[in-house]
């Protein structure tokens, strides 16, 4: 009886510890908002609020968009399946560093006599004094861009965001930078969304996915 009850039990433990293997499982409002990015194909990016700098930034987006071929980055928002959102700076501003260091001492000594009719006395003096003092400022000029986007369909829900800062890389400018860590944030988060979408489909649950679709395999961008 015991052994019939542990062999029941067997593949449910099986299945429990390959889920604790792959990590914790998104909730229902996350995973809803990951598949959503399966279904985007193509993606227009907005004006980014900022002003000037702004323009920039969202310029260096597009690149990095396109340059990753995950979407067709459209110039026309009504082919859009979504629409790249947010706000943008890029800062140039004087950092100062000042501290400051003494050292000082001092010291008497000195001589004197005094006189009377019946005694006669002499003392001595001197004085020692060193000071030293010393005081350092650094004015450094820094760069920083920062941006926060979001991706929203065409129903008005935002299925994606991410806020990404940076003073800069060693070959590449603080904004280039944020607009390739925003482009490899989306990568990272639209594999997450595969592999998710994979696993539901292999367990018989194809909710979120289109029609025809491979699990895991994305069709071409035309």
């Amino acid at each position: 009886m015991i052994a019939r009850t542990a062999a029941a039990w067997l593949p449910t433990l099986i299945m429990a510890s390959a889920l604790a293997a792959q990590g914790p499982e998104p909730d229902d409002l996350e995973r809803e908002r990951l598949v959503q990015l399966l279904k985007v194909r193509r993606v227009y990016v907005d004006r980014l609020t900022g002003g000037e700098v702004a323009a920039h930034i969202r310029e260096m987006i597009l690149a990095a968009l396109h340059s990753a071929r995950l979407f067709v980055v459209t110039e026309n928002p009504d082919r859009a399946d979504a629409i790249l959102r947010g706000s943008a700076e890029d800062l140039v501003y004087t950092e100062t560093f000042a501290s400051s260091e003494g050292l000082s001492a001092r010291g008497s000594l000195g001589t004197g006599s005094t006189r009377t009719a019946d005694t006669q006395g002499r003392r001595t003096y001197a004085s020692v004094g060193v000071g030293e003092h010393s005081s350092t400022r650094i004015a450094e000029r820094r760069h920083e861009a920062s941006a926060a986007v979001r991706l929203v369909n065409k129903e008005g829900d935002v299925i994606w965001a991410t806020t990404q800062e940076s003073t800069g890389g060693k070959f590449r400018g603080a904004s280039a930078d944020v607009a390739d860590k925003i482009t490899r944030q989306l990568l990272a988060d639209y594999e997450r969304a595969r592999r998710l979408q994979a696993g539901r489909s292999a367990t018989g649950d194809n909710g979120g996915g289109g029609a025809g679709e491979k699990p895991g395999v994305r069709p071409p961008l035309n």
